[in-house]
């Protein structure tokens, strides 16, 4: 009587699919790029006058036009009110920061 070993199973990716080990690599590398929102509510109250929030969402262009504006009384005054705006904007800021990252990381796991 012969004992033959088996190797373990391993997954084998789809054609068009990714393997589990994959997705989870893809989320983990999410988790560590995505900006936190703590951080962001944070520069948001304390310098959201300036955009500092906004460069740190990777909005840089609405953050240099809201620095611009800060550097003025009046500007000062429509840019906090901007980043009032933007406290209830920031989620949906990161949440499409994370997807654009997913698909971006997605399309590389597959090429």
């Amino acid at each position: 009587m012969t004992i033959e070993a088996t190797a373990p199973a391993v997954e084998q990716p789809h054609a068009g699919r990714l393997t589990d080990t994959q997705r989870m690599l893809i989320e983990q590398r999410i988790t560590n790029e995505k900006p936190s929102t703590g951080a962001a509510y944070l520069l948001c109250f304390f310098l959201g006058g300036f955009g500092i929030h906004r460069f740190y969402l990777g909005q840089k262009g609405t953050g240099a036009v809201m620095l611009i504006l800060g550097l003025t009384i009046i500007g000062l005054i429509i840019s906090g009110l901007w980043a009032f705006i933007d406290l209830f904007l920031i989620p949906g800021i990161i949440r499409e920061r994370v997807d654009t990252l997913r698909h971006r990381m997605t399309i590389e796991a597959m090429a």
